[in-house]
């Protein structure tokens, strides 16, 4: 009787070990880029727009080396896997906007994707870890000030924050001072991550799907198809409303040149050849795109992705 109940006791415990973890990425602060002068402009067709230089930031500041190091130490602790950034940027041979345009084969039509794109697209982490943190001086003591942002990577949405100041210290190490001001935090900050995870699991990632139309192309999403002769729009929905998790999804417009779905909830894996692999947005909207490729519709189209949680479907040719 005492082995059963020490099982049943220990039972919560053995689930949640076995829980399936998210992956994580820890990537430093705009703000932190742009106050330390680690910056580059991106022209996202015709507009300059300044974002982070994580490239440069990571081989000329040694402080976020070791915060960085510290922090995903921190998290592998706890169990929860991590992907380096910095060794996803060295995978990364040529970090270019002209590198990341596509086009219409057709008509020469642009999309752009920004380099932070690229990067997320390529590391596929399921929650970003934003750091942010300023060292106080007092004379001989130091203290850290440190903001943790948990970022779910498809929906850009906030999920967990852990944010505080550090003891006074008179070490002088900076991981020392970082561990010191964050220990106490770390326990609410992953079970946040980690309810969010599950809510993934159980009810699917969250991704925007739209659909739009090149403009040579002769039908619109207004035009009538299949045998009761219905508009391709609300056949999209229809197919939207049988392939999302639980039918959970929100149409945010719909014209007869596009149609915008938010709130899509897909689902986190599907099986291929036996195996499980994970679902991501552009994986997703392929089945979308092979929906109107088919009979009746026999619409050619063309996929472009925005960093992990946006995928645009161009109608009438690749």
């Amino acid at each position: 009787m005492n082995k059963i109940c020490l099982i049943l006791l220990m039972f919560p415990w053995l689930i949640f070990s076995q829980a399936k973890k998210p992956t994580l990425m820890v990537v430093p602060s705009d703000n932190w880029c742009i106050t330390n002068g680690y910056t580059l402009e991106f022209d996202n067709q015709g507009i300059k727009e300044v974002i982070p230089d994580y490239k440069r930031a990571f081989q000329e500041s040694s402080d976020l080396l070791l915060v960085v190091s510290k922090i995903n130490g921190m998290m592998a602790d706890r169990g929860f896997p991590l992907k380096n950034m910095e060794s996803e940027i060295k995978s990364i041979s040529q970090v270019s906007a002209l590198d990341a345009m596509r086009s219409s084969k057709s008509t020469g039509s642009e999309v752009a994707e920004s380099p932070v794109d690229q990067l997320l697209n390529q590391a596929k982490a399921d929650i970003i870890i934003q750091m942010t943190w300023s060292v106080n001086k007092s004379g001989p003591n130091r203290s850290i000030t440190f903001n943790l942002q948990g970022i779910d990577a498809y929906s850009n949405k906030q999920i967990a924050t852990a944010a505080g100041t550090g003891a006074p210290s008179f070490s002088v190490e900076l991981p020392v001072l970082l561990e010191e001001a964050v220990v106490s935090h770390m326990g609410p900050f992953t079970s946040r991550l980690q309810t969010h995870f599950d809510d993934l699991f159980e009810n699917g990632r969250e991704v925007s799907i739209t659909v739009k139309r090149w403009d040579d192309w002769d039908g619109d999403l207004e035009s009538y198809y299949g045998p009761d002769q219905e508009e391709l729009g609300f056949l999209i929905e229809d197919w939207m409303a049988e392939n999302s998790v639980n039918g959970r999804f929100n149409t945010k417009d719909a014209t007869e040149n596009m149609i915008v779905f938010d709130q899509v909830r897909i689902p986190l894996y599907f099986e291929r050849r036996g195996r499980q692999r994970a679902m991501d947005t552009r994986r997703f909207a392929s089945l979308l795109s092979r929906f109107l490729r088919d009979s009746p519709f026999n619409i050619e189209n063309k996929i472009t992705t925005r960093g992990l949680g946006e995928a645009t479907i161009y109608l009438g040719s690749k």
